[in-house]
């Protein structure tokens, strides 16, 4: 058995420092134990493989393809791609299923496997449990002559770029008219791969940092402001209408205005749902730590809000459940049903140079129209006990707010426009809290109560 102990073991993953938690023979047997789910689930035994920049990446790979084959699973290995090209990919030849070598936004020293289910979207809960019982029995191996093959899949850019540029409501002659001057920063993440083909296409002068794929990350990955001065001082120095920045999956998306300002990426959700609503009005989908921006946008345009727990496996069955027209997560993560049911950083740019390009406004200007919220986010370290009586009292202690326990506890004052969020995160080992209101002290108010309820 594995020791999961210095583990994180999500529904749709598992993830762990390099050298520590996480070693080849951790990837190889959930790997293994994938592959033998998927073959029994099917279709078929192919599994597409891909992978971030990670300097870790290649190394798991092929522990990963080589316990594919070990199972009798045909790998079709894409490479170095975004995890929604994988993920599409998967959808696109019809295979059994998929994994992604990424720890996403987390820290260099960190690596992941995503498992994938047939359909292209991450593995829920009951999928989740279903495979890791492959992992609690002896994995079925195959013998000499049932093992796997290897074959490579070069287009798998090409077709996602192509998926994108099929969006009804993007007008690439529009966009292309523009002539739009953008900043990127692919933090030397697999972006390198599709965003620079992205722009090339869509007509934009691009001045670009951090291209290279090889996982030497120049920054803490995450695309949030805090972490993108660089990019700050591109769009500055080089005048640019926009910055872009992505995390090393490519699923999430934030951006800098033409004054050189990271306005934050609960607004890559909000202006991107705010561009697809002027074409198709419908429900939107988003997680329960998202800003009110969302709200507000959907209000505007006379949709309804739905919230699911935080995920984006979470977020894209509701979005089937409820017919979504959008949706994502305020992490800068943009799902369009027109593409996929996946967070997708190449999508939400492209909605955003279309939004850009339909108004004639530059970001700041749009991004003034939605208002402004205060949010602040707190990382707690993760209690030993449950945190359920913590629910609880806190839920008493505010009986005039709305209550979510879907996924932590979510606290709401809808006509003063603020909200409080409580839950274990799912991707490292800490309680996260966050807060939103009108002023930052409030926010901060809200944070300090939320916090001194936990045990220490």
């Amino acid at each position: 058995m594995i020791d999961t102990s210095r583990l994180m073991v999500s529904v749709s993953g598992v993830r762990g420092r390099v050298g520590e938690g996480l070693t080849p023979e951790v990837i190889a047997t959930f790997a293994a134990a994938f592959g033998a789910y998927a073959r029994q689930r099917g279709p078929g035994n192919k599994v597409v493989l891909g992978r971030d920049s990670r300097v870790s990446g290649p190394m798991f790979h092929r522990a990963a393809a080589a316990a594919l084959q070990s199972v009798g699973c045909d790998v079709i290995d894409v490479g170095i791609a975004p995890t929604p090209t994988v993920q599409l990919a998967v959808e696109d030849l019809g295979a059994a299923g998929g994994l992604a070598v990424t720890a996403s936004h987390n820290p260099i020293e960190w690596n992941a496997l995503k498992f994938i289910g047939p359909t292209g979207m991450f593995l829920d809960g009951d999928e989740g449990r279903e495979m890791r019982a492959f992992l609690e029995g002896e994995i079925p191996r195959a013998t000499w002559d049932q093992l796997g093959g290897v074959t490579t899949d070069e287009d798998a850019v090409e077709r996602h770029l192509q998926r994108i540029f099929s969006i009804p409501f993007i007008d690439l002659d529009a966009i292309r008219a523009r002539k739009f001057h953008v900043a990127l920063d692919c933090v030397r993440g697999a972006g390198g791969t599709i965003f620079p083909r992205l722009l090339d296409e869509l007509g934009c002068r691009v001045d670009a940092i951090n291209l290279e794929t090889d996982g030497r990350f120049p920054r803490e990955p995450e695309p949030v402001a805090e972490n993108l001065k660089e990019l700050e001082a591109l769009v500055r120095r080089t005048g640019a209408d926009i910055g872009l920045a992505t995390d090393p999956d490519v699923d999430r998306l934030s951006l800098v205005s033409g004054d050189g300002r990271a306005i934050g990426e609960d607004y890559t959700l909000a202006l991107a749902s705010m561009l697809v609503l002027r074409h198709r009005p419908g429900a939107v989908v988003t997680n329960l730590s998202t800003s009110r921006l969302l709200d507000d946008v959907a209000e505007k345009a006379g949709v309804p809000l739905v919230r699911a727990p935080v995920g984006e496996i979470n977020v894209a069955r509701r979005m089937q459940s409820e017919s979504a027209t959008v949706g994502g997560e305020g992490n800068g993560g943009v799902i369009l049903p027109d593409v996929h049911l996946t967070r997708d950083a190449p999508v939400a740019a492209a909605l955003i140079l279309q939004l850009l390009a339909e108004t004639g406004q530059g970001l700041q200007s749009l991004a003034d129209s939605l208002g402004r919220y205060e949010i602040v986010k707190e990382k707690v370290a993760r209690p030993s006990q449950p945190l359920d009586a913590v629910y609880d009292a806190l839920a008493a202690r505010f009986p005039e707010a709305d209550a979510d326990r879907q996924d932590g506890l979510r606290l709401s004052w809808p006509a003063e426009k603020k909200w409080a969020h409580l839950r274990p995160s799912g991707t490292e080992p800490i309680v996260r809290v966050i807060c939103e209101a009108q002023t930052r002290d409030e926010a901060a108010g809200l944070v300090e109560t939320l916090r001194a309820a936990l045990p220490v």
